[in-house]
């Protein structure tokens, strides 16, 4: 069994605008996003997704859930393959069953990555042989310092200058230092020190690159709790204005790329962390931006690094997106290009000599293959197959299947009858709709949704018997009591297969209309509030009408109290 902890992080990470535009086109209506519902046929869009909620809904069938839900019913998968897929998509690792999810990192493990990053800004300063390096790669001190580069002194240990306790386990376990068989050493000495960020500004580790000869000329931080190379990329928190403004992004090799590009006015450029371009890392540009243009040697060495980038794009692609490559003369990289001919050039390089995926697909499918005879075009498409039904974009992937079928001279559809059949579209059977009718009851319960921490708050006695939802109520608020703490976008998995589900779902769908700026807490206590000066009304008008004589000295303290309010 998955740990509902692993959930609760796993649905905290995804964002579920991005899962179902990959499959199911959105546009943007309001504070939501719109589409024709995948589960059944309409003309007028009824499927409504909710970025601050993390759920969608169809008002026409009734289809409701979290990103967990989508995948299991459009994709037909099992609960364990969709936890298994969306964990892929943001980099964590499916934990056994019975084992506890991945632990919230320590703050120790931010504090200590944060005051190393200042200390090796300091000795660079300090250091007139690093600055000189600097100088002559072309960089100024405001870039240096725009990217927070830094430099880490020769020796052993220099570390300790900063930490007390060099033998805090935080060190370690961020990467900083290494634990040898007879000592704890420094990771990083005598390299240009580059902070790695993610998203949100914050250190998660760092890139070193040596200032003279030695090995490795790049040396990276390790995988930590913090640190996971294969999701996050360097440059993107410096790049967002720069893409967004651009409209597009550029992929490069090197931590040096990055920073003489905008060093040259280049400024949306980021580069991967000492491994090939993820599908992480596709998706995360892709919703920053409509462009994505990698940028390679034109050697054999960058057409293979090229082809391993596009093969790990594939499953990330997206109709309306455009990836495409760039390729340099042999023995040039961004940083040199930039720097022999200016940024004039080399836009003009991105704008007139980048060359689309699907063209590089097909080229390279095609290279050395003699399409003249029957072995050739069999191969073609047999190589062909995999790929194709990687894409996550189906009309592309319509597109270039009907290039290849013309190829190897076949029909389209021949080749689809082959076993290439990209873009399936699968459609869960329709759910029945489910309406929900007003009540002060369901107020107080929608509030509850989006604030659950607070079931403490709430005196089930309160509850109004007469009220439809009383008692769908009282089992929400035990149920919450039980299953402890969760996040909103987590509570529709957690009842799943519970009598709780379909009341759960219909609450969801009232949020819809409410945005990020909407005050929970005020709407929470002012349900409260109003559902318990009801009950006093209540209680006192039913105290009231039975004799004084037939009060218990409690009963008529109560209502000498309820009179009052």
């Amino acid at each position: 069994m998955i740990p509902r902890d692993f959930i609760d992080t796993l649905l905290a990470r995804v964002d579920i605008v991005d899962v179902i535009d990959r499959r199911v086109p959105l546009k943007k209506a309001g504070q939501n996003y719109q589409a024709c519902c995948p589960f059944h046929s309409e003309k007028t869009p009824s499927f409504t997704v909710s970025p601050t909620k993390q759920f969608y809904h169809c008002f026409g069938c009734g289809a409701h859930g979290s990103a967990l839900g989508f995948l299991m019913e459009y994709e037909h998968m099992g609960f364990p393959d969709a936890v298994t897929a969306l964990a892929q998509d943001v980099g964590l690792p499916v934990p056994e069953s019975g084992e506890p999810g991945r632990p919230k990192p320590p703050p120790a493990l931010w504090e200590a990555l944060e005051q190393a990053a200042q200390f090796y800004k300091k000795q660079l300063k300090q250091t007139p042989r690093a600055i000189d390096y600097l100088k002559k790669r072309g960089l100024t001190g405001a870039i240096a310092a725009r990217y927070g580069i830094g430099y880490a002194p020769e020796g052993w240990s220099p570390l300790k200058q900063v930490f007390a306790d060099y033998t805090a386990d935080a060190l370690a376990a961020s990467g900083l230092v290494v634990d040898g068989d007879n000592r704890r050493y420094d990771r990083f000495r005598d390299r240009i020190m580059f902070p790695i960020k993610n998203i949100k500004g914050q250190i998660v580790g760092f890139g070193g690159r040596v200032l003279d000869k030695g090995e490795p000329k790049y040396l990276n931080s390790p995988e930590t709790p913090l640190f996971h190379k294969g999701s996050e990329l360097y440059g993107l928190f410096e790049a967002r204005a720069a893409i967004k403004a651009a409209g597009r992004a550029i992929v490069v090799e090197g931590y040096m790329d990055v920073v003489a590009l905008a060093q040259h006015g280049v400024e949306f450029a980021v580069a991967a962390l000492g491994t090939a371009t993820t599908p992480i890392h596709v998706r995360a540009l892709l919703r920053h931006t409509d462009r994505l243009i990698y940028a390679f040697d034109g050697d054999n060495a960058g057409r293979k690094a090229a082809w391993r980038a596009l093969e790990n794009s594939l499953e990330a692609l997206q109709d309306g997106k455009e990836v495409s490559f760039l390729f340099l003369p042999e023995g040039e990289d961004p940083d040199s290009t930039i720097r022999a001919h200016g940024q004039a050039a080399f836009l003009k390089l991105l704008d007139t000599e980048t060359l689309p995926l699907s063209a590089f697909l097909v080229r390279e499918l095609s290279r050395d293959r003699n399409l003249g005879s029957q072995e050739g075009r069999a191969t073609l498409i047999k190589e062909a197959k995999p790929l194709l039904e990687k894409i996550g974009a189906p009309l592309l992937a319509r597109l270039i299947q009907r290039q290849i079928a013309e190829l190897v001279h076949l029909q389209a559809d021949e080749l689809g009858l082959m076993g290439t059949k990209p873009g399936v579209i699968r459609r869960p059977p329709l759910r029945p709709q489910r309406r929900p009718a007003p009540s002060r009851v369901r107020s107080l319960a929608r509030t509850l949704l989006m604030n659950p921490q607070r079931v403490a708050e709430v005196d089930p006695c309160w509850l109004d018997v007469n009220d439809p939802l009383c008692g769908h109520m009282s089992e929400l608020v035990n149920w919450l009591r039980e299953v402890g703490p969760l996040k909103p976008q987590t509570l529709t998995e957690t009842a799943k297969g519970s009598a709780l589900e379909p009341l759960i779902e219909e609450l969801m769908t009232d949020l819809l209309d409410k945005d990020d700026s909407w005050d929970w807490n005020a709407e929470f206590d002012g349900a409260v509030k109003q559902l318990r000066d009801d009950w006093q009304r209540r209680r006192w008008q039913e105290l009231a009408a039975r004799p004084l004589d037939s009060l218990s000295a409690g009963e008529r303290r109560e209502l000498t109290e309820l009179a009052r309010f």
